[in-house]
């Protein structure tokens, strides 16, 4: 909870973080296999540095709830899951957009 505590404390301007101790333990266990080093994704509304749309802006003093975290090894971070925010799937390494084309006669290619 190392860096997800000073991100929230130190820029967003959270007196503490609240997590249930699955999200601990899971971290703590990322930690030992290796993870430690990776940087953390704080997934949380936009609207407000809390996990709160209806903090608007920059609030202070505020509890910091983390629901959840993620690891993504492969894109090499962790990501805490703050609130109620929604997440979108991943996205493959070669975006479908680039097959989609036209053939010499205007018509559309590599929708299939």
């Amino acid at each position: 909870m190392g860096k997800i505590e000073a991100i929230a404390t130190g820029i967003y301007g959270a007196s503490a973080v609240s997590a249930d101790p699955s999200v601990h333990a899971r971290l703590k266990r990322w930690e030992g296999d290796g993870y430690g080093h990776l940087p953390v994704c704080m997934a949380k509304t936009q609207n407000s540095f809390s996990a709160d749309p209806a903090l608007r802006g920059a609030p202070s003093g505020f509890v910091l709830p983390v629901r959840d975290v993620r690891l993504s090894a492969g894109a090499g971070f962790v990501v805490a899951l703050c609130g109620e925010i929604m997440t979108m799937p991943g996205l493959p390494r070669v975006p479908a957009a680039e097959s989609i084309g036209l053939d010499a006669d205007g018509n559309i290619e590599g929708l299939s």
